[in-house]
């Protein structure tokens, strides 16, 4: 079993910067693709950035230019940079990895952070 916990949610103002962080404990033989997914009261959980295990990124149009996605592989650990926070940003962000065991693959997640930006 893998768990996942998040930590660096909390309240901003518009303009500011919060960083997010994930790390990952348990019997991971291998830890693949990790991300960031944000679901805003109402909407559907969405993809903000993906990170591959070598460091290949992927983002949300929206957020593209101010949010920057990170990992150190030693740590079992990946990180969200976000500034410029905006009032859309708003949302409880979820931390997502794709990892091996000798049994096989799976993916899991976090329980989620609260992310508010005041305007």
């Amino acid at each position: 079993q893998v768990q996942l916990v998040e930590s660096g949610g909390g309240l901003v103002q518009a303009g500011g910067s919060l960083r997010l962080s994930c790390a990952a404990s348990g019997s991971i033989f291998r830890l693949n693709a990790m991300g960031w997914y944000r679901q805003a009261p109402g909407k559907q959980r969405e993809l903000v950035a993906r990170i591959t295990r070598g460091g290949t990124t992927n983002y949300a149009e929206s957020v593209k230019g101010r949010f920057t996605i990170s990992r150190d592989n030693a740590k079992k650990t990946v990180y969200l940079q976000m500034n410029s926070l905006k009032p859309e940003d708003i949302g409880v962000y979820y931390c997502n990895a794709d990892w091996e065991d000798s049994t096989g693959q799976f993916d899991s997640w976090g329980q989620g952070t609260q992310v508010t930006v005041s305007s």
